[in-house]
């Protein structure tokens, strides 16, 4: 187990700073993708990397894309250098301190156990998510599951989970069309028809009253629709094979 971290930025400049304090008080090192922040929170990501340099260089890292091109794109970015600093695993985490980062060592455990598999987050909400939000997600997790003919995916758009780069690797290429919010849910999919097993683990979600979303419902929603088509002609494509592997891992085992 070689692991970093990687947080995809987008204005959080607020909350940034207290995620990466905590995934480096783990020993993590720590890739920030600044996805065309404004000049704010581009001076403060400047700003965190310049107080890590001593005595510690190689712990924080900053990439930069130049005008915004979306989460997905930024978490494509960060996995594509990870595999550059020859790292095992990654462990991807949004920016605005929703997720509640006191499950990073059992989402390490996990991947630790099973170097092969992603460990998925399945959010456990509190009384803050926005129930449209909280509904409109299960429209998603019906296509995830009609396109992998199972339910082994049991959340697929939390941004909080461990994935086995060498995996990962040959899904970047056909992934640069999904910049956005599809990116979660398109490349677990890719992963489960790769034969990449999946191990889901709760993880609690708050939102906090002063976050800041870039999910725009109209764009957003469009993007996800399209990937759901495109995956589930993928299924089809697919479809003798992910039905003989699923009947084959539901059978009874002879002993």
């Amino acid at each position: 187990m070689n692991p970093v971290a990687i947080i995809p930025v987008y204005n959080h400049g607020d909350a940034v700073g207290a995620v990466v304090a905590t995934l480096r008080g783990y020993g993590l090192p720590v890739i920030l993708v600044d996805d065309g922040s404004h000049a704010a929170c581009a001076r403060t990501l400047a700003e965190l990397v310049a107080a890590s340099s001593f005595p510690d260089a190689s712990s924080l890292f900053l990439l930069t894309h130049p005008e915004n091109r979306g989460k997905g794109a930024a978490v494509q970015t960060g996995l594509a250098y990870a595999l550059t600093l020859g790292a095992s695993h990654a462990l991807q985490v949004d920016a605005d301190g929703q997720h509640d980062l006191g499950a990073v060592p059992a989402f390490l455990e996990a991947a630790a156990r099973h170097p092969e598999a992603v460990i998925a987050g399945c959010p456990h909400y509190d009384e803050s998510v926005p129930k449209g939000r909280l509904y409109g997600r299960y429209l998603t997790h019906v296509w995830v599951w009609i396109n992998t003919l199972s339910r082994r995916i049991e959340d697929s758009m939390c941004g909080f989970r461990v994935y086995p780069l060498q995996a990962v690797a040959p899904l970047l290429p056909v992934l640069r069309h999904a910049p956005r919010m599809d990116f979660d849910p398109e490349i677990l999919v890719r992963l489960d028809w790769a034969g990449v097993a999946i191990v889901n683990l709760p993880v609690a979600v708050r939102y906090p009253e002063d976050g800041l979303s870039h999910f725009q419902p109209w764009r957003d929603n469009l993007r996800l629709s399209a990937m759901h088509a495109r995956l589930f002609f993928g299924m089809l494509r697919r479809f003798f094979r992910l039905l003989a592997r699923h009947l084959a891992r539901c059978a009874p085992q002879v002993k």
